[in-house]
């Protein structure tokens, strides 16, 4: 599995990456990230590509994502 981390990062930065990646054709890929925004539209993107989205979300609120075709 792929791993992308998109820490520090503002959107749309790691949506844009997350879509590179997406079309390149990975049927699994995990993202972690620190910024609410991005883990709304991250998993927007995903969802609407036809990935199902797993969350995983500390308290930190620092989360990883793992998306599968």
């Amino acid at each position: 599995m792929e791993k992308l981390d998109v820490r520090g990062l503002s959107c749309p930065i790691p949506v844009v990456k997350t879509k590179k990646l997406i079309d390149q054709g990975l049927a699994e890929l995990q993202i972690v990230g620190d910024s609410a925004e991005s883990k709304e539209n991250v998993g927007k993107l995903a969802r609407s590509c036809g990935y199902t989205v797993v969350m995983n979300v500390d308290q930190k609120n620092n989360w990883e994502m793992e998306i599968k075709k």
